[in-house]
Parts: C-alpha cells; structure tokens; sequence
C-alpha cells in the first residue's frame, strides 16, 4: 500500500495491477492529480476504481486527459457517442464473448493504443471477471540466448482472424455493431519486443488474436517459437484478476499488458462502456 498526497494505491497482485481509492473520475481533476494517476498506470501497468458514476460526458473528458482518443475499426460506438464502444452480453446469449482470448488490442494497427478505459454498468452476479498479463515479465523471464533472438525480430499483424469477414461471419452480438471487413485483411508489422516509450522497459508484443507470422517467415515456420511466447506471456505469474462490480472501472496500458475477459456467466448480463486512447508507432 502507498498514497500521494491525493489518494491511496492499493496493489492487487506482486505481478502488476493497483486499486486507486479517494479519486472520484467524474470530477475535473486537476493537471497534477492526472499526472499522479498517469505515474500510477506506469508503476503498476493497470489501475482500477471502485464506485464510480460516470456519464458519458464524463468518461471522455477523464480518458481525454491522457491523449487523443480513438475509434475502433471494426466495431461502432455509441449512436451519439462514437468514441464510446457499447461491449454487452445479454442473458440469453450463448457461446462466444467480445475480448474473451489473451491479446491486446488493436495491434494490427500503424499505431496501436496507449490503453483502454472500461467502465462497468451491469455485471453478473458471478464471474465475467477480466485477468491481465505483465509483458515486461514475460520479456525479463526469458533465458538470454531468447531475448538475443526475439530482439530486432519483427512480427506481422493481422486483423484478419478475428475480424475479417470469412472468419466472423458467424460471431455475431446481439447488441453490438460489430461490423467485419475486408479492411481485416491489412497487415502491418512491429517488433515482438518492444520498448516502453514512457518507462523504456522492453516488453513481449504479441498475441494470439493479431500477431500471424515472424516477417520474413511463413506461418507453419512462425508457428512453434510464436505458440510459445503466446503459452509463456500468459503465465500465472505475470497475472492479476479482476472482479467487476457496477461502477467499477479498469484503466489498462495497452502498451505492457495483454488481457482477458472471462466468459463465465451463463444466463447473466454483462454491460461495459469502453474509451481508447491512441497510442504510438511501436519501436
């Protein structure tokens, strides 16, 4: 446990995670108090608030303060709100959830985001529970002669699989406008380690959902090292968990952190509103 001046951190796990406690996001905070939470997310790589009520006014603005935002390609905000994703799993909705695999988002992305903030309007009464992953720990776990050849190695990505319209057709919410395309198609290619442009620290940046194949290498060739690395950054010990109540909000650095959404709700609805914050050309 440690406080500022202005609120109480609360570490969740030894791996990463933080709960900030006296800090009501619906306010307008002031340029210091934003720069305390922003060494907050950089100390503990994701940083959540418990009994929050934000209008969606006030969801913007707060996510506002740490960078311009960003609109998904794939999926449409809100009616009157485009920067706000509307992510929800009714009651009666079987089989697969939206973020339910290890990644992070948007790498098939030039530049993809900072970090993601998600607010929580309805949740289950069990489960729905979001874990994340330390890919700084993934990257400082690996043996020498690993990190000598990840390092300087590129990586494709791709949001074909996940969002290309052969492969989603039949993923459909039922209240979600998710909206698959040809422009899923599109590679792009950025480092499997990077460097934190805040923290400088050297991290993993791959995942399952987008990462397809090692530049300059086929997929069956990619496929051994890149199952790997998917296996070794999802490690128990590089994870915290997070349980969800109304009102809560999580604020993840997209840039070190891969998660997970858990689909363990049968019969129960799941609500969030979800701001992203436009990161970085990845080095």
């Amino acid at each position: 446990m440690s406080t500022t001046t202005r609120f109480e951190i609360v570490p969740v796990a030894g791996a990463l995670g933080a709960e900030i406690h006296g800090v009501h996001l619906s306010e307008n905070l002031d340029d210091t108090l934003i720069s305390d939470i922003r060494q907050a997310l950089l100390d503990h790589l994701v940083i959540f608030f418990r009994d929050q009520e934000l209008s969606p006014e006030q969801h913007l603005a707060f996510a506002q303060r740490f960078g311009e935002l960003d609109d998904h390609d794939f999926v449409k905000g809100l009616p009157d709100y485009p920067h706000i994703l509307h992510l929800v799993k009714e009651a009666d909705e079987t089989g697969i959830n939206f973020g339910g695999t290890w990644h992070s988002d948007v790498t098939y992305q030039e530049a993809p985001a900072l970090g993601s903030i998600l607010y929580a309007l309805d949740v289950p009464p069990v489960g729905g529970d979001t874990l994340f992953a330390n890919q700084f720990l993934a990257y400082e776990t690996l043996s020498d002669g690993m990190k000598e050849l990840l390092d300087g190695l590129m990586c494709i990505h791709s949001a074909k699989g996940i969002f290309g319209l052969d492969s989603y057709a039949d993923k459909k919410f039922k209240h979600m406008a998710v909206e698959p395309s040809e422009k899923a198609d599109e590679e792009v290619e950025h480092p499997v380690v990077r460097t934190h442009p805040e923290s400088g620290r050297k991290g993993l940046f791959v995942n399952r959902n987008f990462s397809t194949r090692f530049k300059g290498m086929t997929p069956e060739e990619s496929a051994p090292l890149m199952n790997y690395l998917f296996e070794h950054s999802k490690r128990e010990a590089f994870t915290c968990r997070f349980r969800w109540e109304k009102g809560s909000i999580a604020f993840w650095d997209n840039r070190s952190v891969m998660h997970f959404a858990l689909n363990d709700y049968p019969g129960y609805r799941r609500e969030m509103h979800r701001v992203t914050i436009a990161g970085d050309r990845p080095f």
